[in-house]
């Protein structure tokens, strides 16, 4: 049974080690364009967020700051997906930021999530320093940077912009990109969190979220 399950969490990590679009091989295990809206989402403070028309479909927009105190410094918004944990994953959607420009203007994406004090999260800022266009880890203590590898800052605009993160267990590692979808803006490798919840927001800024996908391994439930 023990060999079963470990050859089932190896299987995809063939397809997932690929670059750029999310393989046909992976398993499509979530989407959301916000059509039918946002019943599928959990987030931080349901009165900060809404489904709008943006004139090109609908978007889950995070208009306003959450009422939200996490136990850590850790970031203030957060919308995970209901009933959904998965160890290897790609994590895809299209974003717009709609704060005010500024050194950390930024919007998130969440991954490993098994509870407000434990999570990875990827922060795309503005202008990158040490806590700034990195990704962290939310560990029982305020977020800790692990990215080994990352870019001068996100280009943020008032135009829409597509986001991924490619999840890979066997080896912890995490690839980070940003409109380019074969050339990751950043990296990190750690494997304290093997699977758990996804999820869209931001540190402390407002935007809105649509096209969300997630491929990969379904697991039973965070730990």
């Amino acid at each position: 049974m023990h060999s079963l399950r470990f050859l089932l969490l190896i299987l995809p990590l063939t397809t997932l080690a690929l670059a750029g679009e999310p393989p046909t091989e992976a398993k499509l295990l979530f989407e959301d364009d916000f059509r039918k809206g946002a019943d599928r989402w959990q987030p931080s403070d349901a009165n900060a967020w809404k489904v709008i028309d943006t004139g090109n479909g609908k978007a889950y927009s995070q208009f306003r700051q959450s009422d939200y105190k996490p136990p850590h410094r850790s970031p203030l918004n957060l919308a995970l997906v209901k009933d959904l944990v998965v160890g290897d994953l790609v994590l895809e959607a299209q974003v717009r930021s709609t704060s005010r420009d500024y050194d950390h203007r930024d919007m998130c994406l969440f991954f490993g999530y098994q509870d407000a004090s434990h999570f990875y999260y990827v922060h795309f800022g503005k202008k990158t320093d040490d806590h700034a266009n990195q990704i962290f880890i939310v560990n029982g203590a305020p977020r800790q940077k692990i990215s080994t590898k990352t870019s001068d800052g996100t280009p943020w605009d008032s135009a829409w912009h597509r986001v991924k993160v490619l999840r890979r267990i066997r080896d912890g590692s995490t690839e980070v990109y940003f409109d380019d979808m074969k050339t990751p803006v950043m990296t990190a490798r750690d494997k304290t969190f093997l699977h758990g919840q996804v999820g869209i927001g931001s540190f402390d800024d407002t935007g809105d979220w649509t096209k969300v996908k997630v491929y990969g391994t379904r697991m039973e439930k965070a730990r």
